[in-house]
């Protein structure tokens, strides 16, 4: 059987202009005949590969109402351009639903962003993968889990949407680990991304999305080094309990510590029980984030003397003594999720200079 295939050759030259055309190829219907030719390939992430037959993708494109040769985003390294139907074949390899399309799509646009800065992302010798926080009524109709076992775990169809971003990343942005990619260990993000919703009815603030311009359902892609749980069990007020989570978010291995950056971002997901305490001591998340920030920092006398001058010689040194790990407190992106066990959050620290991107899903 045909089908039509995203792949952009390994290692092949960056582009003047976008490549707008999908190659067709003869491939088998065979789940593990196609297996084995799309790891010879390039096209394959290591897991099971559903089998793009002509039939599948056109079933998907009708489904999702679009044309197939409606460009969605140029993505770098390659600067090849990511159509409908491209998007529409990675998705069904990943085994992701035809309804997860459009949301497929607004995070294509979040990340062709330049502000989302993929080519340097793609290339990074870094561990960084794309983060997609799910807004709106989208989370129901889709299965974005956002209570316990969001980050993983959890049933639903987040894995197979998020590796079908990651196989947009592959096959068609060209991101090949010791080609175009340089990342020293990569992270098992970089196979089912990291997809997971915000629980806004538990939430004592706006939803996120909607903080940020785009009420409804909307996406946040947010480039991370991965996911790190903070434990606390003793604190029983809003002020302790902001400082422990804002202490633990500051270490010095983060990337935002890198002084060739001249910012960073980083993500907290507040459990619901945390939220509820908090919310009621703080009603404005602009405090929260405040206390947060002020709290995400680390005496400069804890890091040795050349990191110290370093510091010092471009001004991040702030009146107490002490190097925040964001520039600014609206660089700490706050949300809700997680099981009502309490005791855990999540912090996604970031890679670099990407700007968080916000797009709303259209149907």
């Amino acid at each position: 059987m045909t089908t039509t295939t995203p792949a952009t050759p390994a290692g092949a030259a960056t582009a003047a202009a976008p490549a707008l055309s999908s190659v067709v190829h003869e491939v088998p219907a065979d789940q593990e005949a196609f297996d084995v030719l799309a790891r010879e390939r390039g096209w394959s992430d290591g897991l099971p590969l559903v089998p793009p037959t002509a039939e599948r993708v056109a079933r998907y494109l009708t489904e999702w109402g679009t044309p197939p040769d409606e460009v969605i985003g140029v993505l770098p390294p390659s600067r090849a351009a990511v159509t409908a139907e491209k998007l529409a074949v990675n998705a069904v390899m990943a085994g992701a639903p035809a309804a997860a399309l459009p949301l497929l799509r607004a995070a294509v646009e979040a990340v062709a962003d330049p502000g989302y800065e993929l080519h340097a992302l793609n290339a990074t010798t870094g561990s960084v993968t794309t983060a997609l926080i799910v807004n709106g009524a989208q989370r129901h109709a889709l299965g974005i889990p956002f209570g316990a076992g969001c980050l993983g775990g959890a049933d639903g169809r987040a894995a197979s949407i998020g590796r079908a971003l990651q196989l947009v990343m592959r096959n068609v942005a060209g991101q090949r680990v010791g080609v175009t990619s340089q990342s020293t260990f990569g992270q098992p993000g970089r196979v089912s991304g990291i997809v997971f919703g915000e629980w806004e009815e538990r939430s004592p603030w706006a939803p996120l999305a909607e903080r940020r311009g785009a009420p409804g359902d909307a996406v946040t892609a947010f480039g991370t080094m991965g996911t790190a749980n903070i434990c606390e069990v003793v604190a029983t007020d809003a002020d302790v309990l902001l400082e422990f989570v804002g202490r633990a978010l500051a270490h010095p291995g983060a990337n935002g510590y890198l002084v060739q950056l001249s910012f960073a971002e980083v993500v907290i997901a507040l459990n619901p029980v945390w939220a509820a305490l908090i919310g009621k001591a703080y009603p404005d998340i602009d405090d929260v984030r405040r206390i947060l920030w002020e709290n995400a920092s680390i005496p400069l006398s804890e890091f040795p003397r050349q990191h110290q001058r370093q510091y010092e010689d471009i001004g991040w040194v702030d009146a107490r003594g002490r190097v925040p790990l964001t520039r600014r407190p609206e660089d700490v992106i706050v949300m809700v999720a997680g099981g009502l066990g309490g005791l855990h959050g999540a912090a996604l620290h970031s890679w670099g200079t990407t700007i968080t991107q916000t797009r709303p899903v259209r149907p």
